[in-house]
This record gives structure tokens, C-alpha cells and sequence, in this order.
């Protein structure tokens, strides 16, 4: 089973990164790797504690919030807001697809989809 869902992040983060291919935009290409690592910005949480520390991580990492961004981004128009929703819901994919899951309270290993060795 976690096998398919693994496949099922990569093809969402393979659609991610075909999406950004779509938008006509000015941004360099060159950026887009930098900004797949910013939602880890988030993992700061965990010196507070552990339960903000998933509660942060959780929250940069929903792709819930990606779809409302990206649907933002659409709707007024604004590339910017488009491409840091695309990239969110990707960086989403992508951490899941390499087993890093939603956190739980009991500390970073401890995710949705199991303890991370």
C-alpha cells in the first residue's frame, strides 16, 4: 500500500512541476528549486516544542492550503500567487513521496503515514 501511494505523490509532484512548465512568466527557472525548499522553513516550529512544531509543519504542508493559494492565484490573476501555491502543492508531494507525512504531537519522526526510520 505505501508503495501506490508513493506513486501517487510522484505523479502529483510530476504534475506540479508540469504545471509550472505552463505559466508564461519571468521568473527564472533557477528559482523554482530554491522555492521547493521553503515550506521547510517551517520545521522552526520544532524548537518551541513538538506540538507546534507539527502544527507549523502541518500547516506549510497541507494541500488543502496549496489548492486555496493556487484558486487565489487564478482568480486574481497574479502569477506569483499561482506559481507559490503550484510549489506548495508539489513540495507537499514530493515530501510525502520520500515518506515524510503530516507530524503528529509526539515528535518529527512520527508522521501520518508511519515512524520514519
Amino acid at each position: 500500500m505505501k508503495n501506490i501511494l508513493k506513486l501517487e505523490e510522484a505523479a502529483m509532484f510530476a504534475l506540479s512541476i508540469f504545471a509550472l512548465s505552463l505559466i508564461e512568466t519571468s521568473f527564472s527557472w533557477w528559482i523554482y528549486p530554491l522555492l521547493y525548499l521553503a515550506p521547510d522553513i517551517s520545521m522552526v516550529g520544532y524548537w518551541s516544542d513538538n506540538k507546534t512544531g507539527a502544527w507549523l509543519y502541518n500547516i506549510a504542508h497541507s494541500k488543502t492550503l496549496a489548492i486555496i493559494v493556487i484558486i487565489a492565484g487564478l482568480l486574481m490573476g497574479k502569477d506569483i500567487v499561482l506559481i507559490s501555491g503550484i510549489i506548495l502543492f508539489g513540495h507537499s508531494s514530493m515530501d510525502r513521496m520520500f515518506g515524510f507525512g503530516l507530524k503528529l504531537k509526539e515528535g518529527f519522526k512520527h508522521t501520518h503515514l508511519g515512524v520514519m526510520n
